[in-house]
């Protein structure tokens, strides 16, 4: 699932965003959920952070980002895919970011 880091509840230190940060916070537990139950088919299930990314969406707030931490689309697909890549069973229900770091439900 394409979630992030507005989702994380313990890492949420400004508030504000509120329809935003609860869908990906409903989403996260949806990956927690589904990953308790797929486990059984072997099914790996973790919520990703792409970081962010140099897309519409970003638009409005880019001017607050450091130029090192907003991402070029391919750069952020790219990490993405290498995460997926690297995952095995025992990490699923992980919320990772992309670069392959553990974030905090």
């Amino acid at each position: 699932n394409l979630s992030a880091r507005v989702g994380s509840i313990s890492d949420n230190g400004l508030g504000g965003w509120y329809s935003y940060r609860l869908s990906k916070a409903a989403l996260n537990q949806a990956t927690v959920t589904c990953a308790r139950e797929l486990r059984r088919q072997r099914t790996i299930c973790v919520a990703l952070h792409p970081g962010t990314t140099d897309t519409g969406l970003s638009k409005p707030f880019q001017a607050r980002v450091a130029p090192e931490k907003l991402f070029p689309v391919e750069f952020t697909a790219s990490q993405l895919l290498d995460v997926v890549d690297g995952l095995e069973e025992d990490d699923s229900g992980r919320f990772i970011d992309w670069a392959g770091i553990d974030v905090e439900y």
